[in-house]
């Protein structure tokens, strides 16, 4: 009898260590399986393709991420996290991308803040993803689609897209202040790593600041080499009506604001960028974005707009322009699965318009 009653108090008392145990360490399994299915075809693309694609929403990813408290407020943090594509079961989001290309970092972290080493984020990723209503989808949100994604491809480019050096630097060396009143920064350093060479690296800043209905945020970066594999900063393309050379300094800022009416949310972005290459040849770009979220039965109807003006002596025409629209809807199942659907019209100024519609399933775990 007395053993009936002290096992299930061992048990209990054993759920209770092993409780205190995961409070001070813990190491979780986390990631996100999107997939969609539609027709997509971009401005200057030749035809449309019915496929089923990963990330509409956002770029399938899983990996591994912990913490240990260390005691005084001090916490030891890791990430180890890959990208991936459930439709055929590859790794990374393109052949030749490297493993744990979207976090490959150690951080300690406490009342002064937060320093990492190793891959980690560009200081463009979070104001670009966070102040537009399509998120981090580089398929279907316009802002990301100008900024990030080639258009017709890495290996010939009707568009190349306006950022240089990735969505994450490798190499790379974040301060993060703590948070003051909603305001919070971000400085990044990441290390060219060539011999006898230190003026070669990337360097940036962000900063976000969030208030009731209000968030505003601003990013400034210079960028020499390229991600996350090194080598120089390229953006290139190798098609009319683009056709210039390896960029090997770029120089970019960004603003952007929101606010949330409760009926809608509102989201507005500036984004200036200049490329220079080796010649003294420029290439420049100015990106303004529009958007709004609605909450309606259950989930929200998404739109978004997306204009970019480039122009300079690696521009094939004195100004060459690209106009996206995106208007979709993204009903909630539970907390962690959600379907959408999107319809996209693309235009760049030298191509026909084109028309992409996706359907899709995204599962957080």
């Amino acid at each position: 009898m007395q053993m009936k009653f002290m096992a299930p108090a061992f048990a209990v008392a054993s759920c209770l260590c092993a409780g205190s145990a995961l409070a001070q360490s813990s190491v979780t399994v986390q990631g996100l399986v999107d997939l969609s299915v539609g027709s997509v075809k971009m401005s200057g693309d030749k035809a449309s393709t019915a496929a089923i694609t990963p990330g509409g929403m956002t770029t399938s990813w899983f990996g591994f991420k912990g913490v240990e408290d260390l005691g005084g407020g001090l916490k030891a943090e890791f990430a180890l996290t890959a990208f991936l594509r459930p439709d055929t079961g590859e790794s990374g989001r393109f052949g030749g991308d490297t493993l744990f290309s979207r976090d490959a970092n150690v951080a300690l972290s406490g009342s002064f803040g937060r320093v990492s080493l190793g891959r980690d984020l560009a200081p463009s990723f979070l104001p670009v993803v966070i102040f537009n209503p399509f998120g981090d989808s580089f398929d279907v949100s316009p802002l990301v689609l100008h900024w990030y994604v080639p258009s017709g491809g890495f290996a010939s480019r009707t568009w190349a897209n306006s950022a240089a050096g990735d969505s994450g630097w490798s190499n790379e060396i974040i301060y993060s202040t703590p948070n003051f009143s909603g305001f919070s920064a971000n400085m990044h350093y990441q290390f060219g790593e060539k011999a006898g060479d230190t003026g070669t690296r990337n360097i940036g800043l962000n900063a976000l600041y969030f208030n009731g209905p209000l968030a505003l945020s601003a990013f400034y970066q210079k960028v020499q080499v390229s991600n996350p594999l090194g080598g120089s900063a390229i953006v290139d393309a190798t098609s009319a009506p683009v056709n210039f050379a390896s960029i090997n300094n770029q120089t970019a800022y960004f603003v952007g604001a929101s606010y949330d009416l409760t009926a809608a949310k509102l989201y507005a972005t500036y984004t200036s960028s200049k490329n220079d290459n080796a010649a003294g040849k420029q290439m420049d770009d100015k990106i303004y974005s529009l958007g709004t979220k609605i909450p309606a039965g259950g989930g929200d109807i998404l739109l978004a707009y997306a204009n970019t003006k480039r122009n300079g002596t690696l521009t094939a025409s004195t100004e060459y322009k690209r106009d996206t629209l995106s208007a979709g809807y993204d009903y909630n199942l539970s907390k962690r699965t959600d379907v959408y659907a999107v319809l996209m019209s693309d235009k760049i100024s030298t191509a026909d318009r084109a028309t992409s519609v996706i359907a899709g399933i995204r599962h957080r775990f």
